[in-house]
């Protein structure tokens, strides 16, 4: 090696260096400046699950609320996990559907429309979308806050070679994560959007099993109990003792920072540096294009509970209930303990009248025969007076703001009906009230959801290859095998479906009612045999035996020679139903085919097959 060759290698070394004491530095500022936005969220997960007698000290830790006396009692009324359980089943049927919808009437857009809410349908079922999305929604709902991670995984999917070492090539997939809001420290805590902040880091603890499987490192683990950062821990459900006693941990770890950096006229491709303790793991350019005209972007996207102005993470509906349940367990237990002050009673004893140590801890108990000094006062219980009425009227009223500030009515948390409404439509409009008040929920989800699905068909559009296979949902709701390239997704022209999916119960509800106004009839006012058996299919008889005739399967093979028409000539066939598939080329041709002479051409040579087979039309 020559003495260049050294200086630049040690020019080199210096710089890594400096870069991994930037990116620690940095991380380290970030986590200063919201350290007490953590301890607001591991306060919330307290609560939830039942910790209610702790809070923030001075010193921005958790610390146990000690007791004013020994004998107080100190018991909790959890009411905000069954709020949270009633609105997060409530969020879960409001899924917003991952369906495309075409420009235009053409074929071209029409086939991409389909390829596109296929590919996002059959994404949706393999990662088990439901799951995440519920998953993220349990952290928003928790913490304010939750972040879903869209990647390229390319160790997923199916095996298609082997490299040179004989390991396995596979054609890679997208995975979407959910995101506790502890992993993700963005660079400004004021940015109101995603697309306001410059930088993100993610940063947790992993195994340094995973760095040497992920990176080929080898690298020296440690302890690792902070909270924040050990997010498998976090994913087992523990929470930070308020005591100060021993946590759990994550035995021979390390933090795992990745930094991503928006595109800048320094780095028109972005940055993504990724370190662990003191080694730089990975150095390069955004590895995604997955910005709305392809341009490099961060692969996060955000869901909040409730968007609060001028702050990057949300609120939930936890933090404006802790006061009340505080409020509501000191009512309880002050109520508990005048009740148990009438039960057992306070007695009065004269001094050196018995025996006050035996007296204090077998009390009076039925039969007990108690032996006082002759000529001393007896023994006697104290009037306690009865059970104010305060109690009951501070408790009624702290259960009303809990509906109040968690936007769900009795009839929705516990079936009850406070309101005496017995109509159908009056019982409706309640829950119809509830669905209003948790709009800014629902809709944060929608957003979210839209965005990962459009994060998911650009990396197919990035990274599917010239041909890929992949098992759809064909015409029908039959299973069919597509094959595409990467060149048939247009992820910047297509346009998602408004609404949320509905159960099978409304589907079937909405179906029958328009049966019932008669818009599904034709003009003549009889049903078509494609509409009678796309309603026996959505009724749920599409399989039922004799239910439907085989319009659907003409109408499936017309189909298929629309798509071999686009190619070469095609025959008709004597068994073909040529009405059927008369109308079905036409709409071909109608809708882009009579732009291209050649297609145009075969399509005419192939209806005037089925004229001479058919009869005229």
């Amino acid at each position: 090696m020559t003495e260049r060759e050294k200086l630049r290698e040690r020019a080199e070394k210096r710089r890594v260096e400096a870069l991994v004491e930037e990116i620690a530095a940095d991380f380290e500022a970030r986590r200063n400046v919201r350290r007490m936005l953590e301890r607001g969220w591991e306060l919330n997960m307290n609560f939830v699950s039942g910790n209610q007698f702790c809070d923030i000290n001075p010193a921005g830790e958790l610390e146990e609320e000690a007791a004013a006396f020994y004998w107080q009692a100190r018991r909790c009324f959890n009411h905000i996990a069954p709020t949270l359980d009633t609105r997060i089943a409530r969020l879960a049927k409001v899924r917003p559907s991952l369906e495309v919808r075409a420009f235009s009437d053409s074929d071209e857009d029409m086939k991409t429309a389909r390829l596109c809410s296929n590919i996002l349908r059959s994404v949706t079922n393999r990662i088990d979308l439901d799951a995440v999305i519920s998953r993220a929604t349990l952290w928003s709902e928790t913490c304010g806050t939750a972040f879903y991670k869209i990647v390229w995984n390319h160790e997923d999917g199916k095996v298609i070679g082997t490299d040179e070492a004989g390991h396995s090539v596979r054609e890679g997939d997208v995975n979407v994560i959910a995101l506790s809001p502890f992993e993700i420290y963005p660079d400004s805590l004021t940015a109101e959007r995603m697309e306001d902040v410059r930088s993100i880091i993610h940063a947790k603890a992993v195994p340094v099993s995973y760095l040497e499987d992920k990176f080929g490192v080898e690298m020296q683990g440690h302890r690792i109990t902070d909270f924040p950062l050990a997010p498998y821990s976090a994913a087992s459900g523990w929470k930070r003792p308020a005591d100060g006693s021993e946590r759990p941990a994550l035995e021979d770890a390390v933090i795992l920072i990745e930094r991503y950096t928006r595109p800048d006229g320094t780095h028109p491709n972005g940055r993504l540096e990724i370190v662990a303790a003191d080694k730089l793991l990975y150095e390069g350019e955004l590895p995604y294009r997955n910005g709305d005209r392809g341009e490099r972007t961060l692969p996060f996207v955000r869901q909040t509970c409730i968007a609060l102005a001028g702050a990057f993470f949300g609120t939930s509906v936890v933090d404006r209930m802790i006061p009340l349940q505080r409020a509501y367990n000191a009512v309880r237990n002050r109520k508990h303990e005048f009740l148990n002050r009438l039960s057992t009673g306070v007695i009065a004893v004269e001094d050196g009248s018995v025996d006050a140590e035996e007296l204090a801890e077998d009390g009076l108990y039925p039969g007990k025969v108690l032996v006082y000094r002759r000529g001393s006062e007896k023994p006697g219980f104290l009037d306690c007076g009865s059970v104010p009425s305060e109690f009951g009227k501070e408790e009624e009223r702290l259960s009303d703001e809990f509906i109040l500030v968690s936007g769900m009515s009795e009839i929705s948390r516990n079936s009850a009906n406070p309101t005496h409404v017995t109509s159908a439509t009056g019982l409706q409009l309640l829950l119809d009230q509830d669905t209003n008040r948790m709009q800014m929920s629902a809709e944060s989800i929608e957003r979210a959801v839209r965005e990962a699905g459009k994060h998911i068909l650009h990396l197919y559009k990035q990274f599917a290859g010239a041909r890929r296979i992949m098992r759809m949902t064909g015409t029908g709701g039959d299973t069919e095998l597509f094959a595409f390239s990467q060149s048939d997704i247009s992820a910047d022209d297509v346009e998602f479906e408004a609404g949320f999916e509905r159960t099978p119960e409304q589907r079937k509800e909405d179906i029958l009612s328009l049966l019932s106004l008669g818009l599904l009839r034709n003009a003549d006012g009889s049903f078509s045999d494609d509409t009678r058996n796309r309603v026996l299919e959505a009724l749920g008889y599409g399989s039922f035996e004799n239910a439907r005739d085989i319009s659907h399967l003409h109408l499936k093979k017309a189909e298929r020679e629309n798509l071999v028409l686009a190619q070469r000539d095609v025959e008709a066939d004597e068994y073909d139903d040529h009405a059927l598939h008369r109308a079905e080329h036409v709409r071909a041709l109608l809708s882009g085919g009579e732009q291209n002479e050649a297609v145009r051409g075969r399509i005419l040579r192939h209806l005037a097959s089925h004229r001479e087979k058919g009869g005229s039309v």
